[in-house]
């Protein structure tokens, strides 16, 4: 659902920009006052497992393919908060260094995955918890919200910059993010089930999870040569739309298409660009949370 940026064009960039900025801006504020923090290390190994497991693409329908966005996996280990500060670092990562993403999105982005993604999605969640909605049932309820309102979100920017009518984008985009929103449900579902196993075998929630977490992002890097190629949701749409391209803010990339120039292999360099992106996420994340304790104690 990484809106490129060749698709965005004119007001919506700035707009976006500083929707997602005011967003990211509040949900620090929040987390610095959290009486609940989560641990450093738990912020940002949760954040690196939902980067690592980004690169494993699975075939959906028709020659399309899906990926976890994480959003709400983020929420259910981290809180909201902490989910919309743990989404933004991923997108601000893809987009810098693995060209995922255009500079020039990546405020249409974060208000999409990690602003309706994580906190929308989020406040769902609560609202259905609070009814008495069985926890694994609300969890898959608000991670298909995530997906499919963020995918309606990411139609109307897209009609909004003129690269295609809003009567064709949102339906195409909508059916098919269905899908893909039902595959975001079991895969949430599952991987809280096993970290949830995790805090219960070690009983020490922190280190469990983040344990657990960095084990599978590790194990999801090494099968990210094995990841479906077909285009994702929003590639497959556009492709059939014929969408209108821009001319966007990018930079070149570091590891372009999520691989390690410097390694002849073409599947071990996905492996390694991964290994070196969870890297990447896990520091400036760690580095967040630690900043973010520091300030709470001085504040204190």
């Amino acid at each position: 659902m990484h809106i490129p940026a060749s698709m965005l064009n004119g007001a919506v960039c700035p707009v976006t920009l500083a929707v997602g900025g005011a967003g990211v801006g509040l949900a620090v504020y929040l987390a610095h006052k959290s009486e609940e923090k989560p641990s450093s290390a738990r912020f940002a190994a949760v954040t690196a497992l939902i980067f690592a497991l980004q690169m494993l693409n699975y075939p959906v329908q028709n020659g399309t393919s899906g990926h976890l966005v994480g959003a709400m996996l983020a929420v259910s280990l981290l809180r909201v908060p902490f989910a919309i500060l743990s989404m933004s670092i991923i997108l601000a990562v893809q987009a810098v260094f693995f060209g995922d993403g255009g500079l020039n999105a990546l405020g249409a982005n974060i208000l999409n995955m990690a602003l309706i993604g994580g906190g929308l999605a989020g406040w769902v969640l609560s609202r259905l918890t609070n009814a008495g909605v069985n926890k694994k049932v609300g969890l898959s309820l608000a991670a298909m919200f995530s997906v499919i309102a963020g995918a309606a979100a990411c139609a109307v920017e897209v009609a909004l910059s003129g690269a295609i009518a809003f009567n064709k984008v949102m339906p195409a985009m909508l059916s098919v993010h269905a899908l893909i929103g039902l595959g975001e449900a079991v895969l949430t579902v599952g991987i809280v089930s096993v970290l949830c196993t995790c805090e219960r075998f070690w009983k020490e929630n922190e280190i469990s999870v983040a344990l657990g977490s960095g084990a599978l992002a590790v194990l999801a890097a090494a099968l990210s040569p094995f990841a479906s190629s077909f285009p994702d949701g929003l590639e497959w749409v556009a492709e059939k739309l014929s969408f209108a391209q821009f001319k966007g803010f990018e930079i070149p990339a570091i590891f372009p298409d999520y691989q390690a120039t410097f390694v002849g292999n073409t599947a071990f360099a996905t492996i390694v660009a991964g290994m070196i992106g969870i890297g990447i996420v896990f520091g400036f994340t760690f580095a967040l949370g630690e900043f973010l304790k520091k300030a709470q104690i001085r504040t204190s």
